[in-house]
């Protein structure tokens, strides 16, 4: 994998500041990059691997490169909006990247669609390092994966495969707790559901626990 892109939003002289911007929590960082917009780079070097590599799961590195500076441009532009009282920043995050690969959902449901009936993932396939960092999508769970309503498919990878948990997910999609819990409870049953009649689910429930499952 070529890891996120370089260019990093207000970063132009950035200098001692970045060192600084690391030493504070994500809220901190972000107050004060208001006054001192080079300290941004520390929320950059800090979560853009993680936002690249969820990015990338979902739809492949080429589009992880644009998601991530997409969605770190927007957190900068937007940063004087940000509510201080929340000191990790990992949620607002994710809730700006999945508003981006919301975007690309008909790209997204034709690689899994893809994956089920060929069994060539032409996500996977377009990555330089190891084919199966998607949490080794096969063909019985893209299909099910394709068949989820776009909410609920972001509820669920959000858990499993950004590791948000449940009021982080709420945070990052701005909806109640419940239903990301009501959301998730369907995606897992309808996942479940179209694993138990394929002669794989046993294997593939295997790949799926913990994160999943739970």
């Amino acid at each position: 994998m070529t890891g996120p892109p370089p260019a990093r939003p207000g970063t132009e002289h950035a200098g001692g500041g970045e060192g600084e911007g690391r030493a504070g929590d994500d809220a901190d960082v972000i107050a004060r990059s208001l006054d001192e917009p080079e300290l941004f780079a520390g929320l950059y070097d800090r979560h853009a691997p993680d936002i690249h590599r969820y990015a990338a799961r979902r739809l492949g590195e080429g589009a992880a490169d644009d998601i991530t500076a997409e969605t770190f441009l927007i957190a900068f532009r937007t940063r004087d909006r940000y509510d201080t009282a929340r000191r990790l920043a990992r949620p607002w995050l994710y809730g700006i990247a999945a508003n981006l690969i919301g975007k690309h959902r008909r790209t997204e449901v034709r690689a899994l669609k893809a994956l089920a009936r060929t069994g060539h993932d032409p996500v996977a396939a377009s990555w330089s390092e190891r084919s199966d960092d998607r949490l080794a999508v096969r063909a019985p769970l893209a299909g099910a994966l394709a068949s989820l309503s776009p909410g609920d498919r972001h509820v669920l990878l959000l858990v499993a495969w950004a590791d948000l948990g449940y009021q982080e997910v709420a945070d990052a999609l701005r909806i109640p707790l419940g239903t990301v819990r009501s959301r998730l409870n369907r995606a897992r049953r309808k996942v479940r559901e179209s694993l138990t009649t394929d002669p794989a689910f046993t294997s593939a429930e295997q790949e799926l626990t913990p994160s999943w499952t739970k």
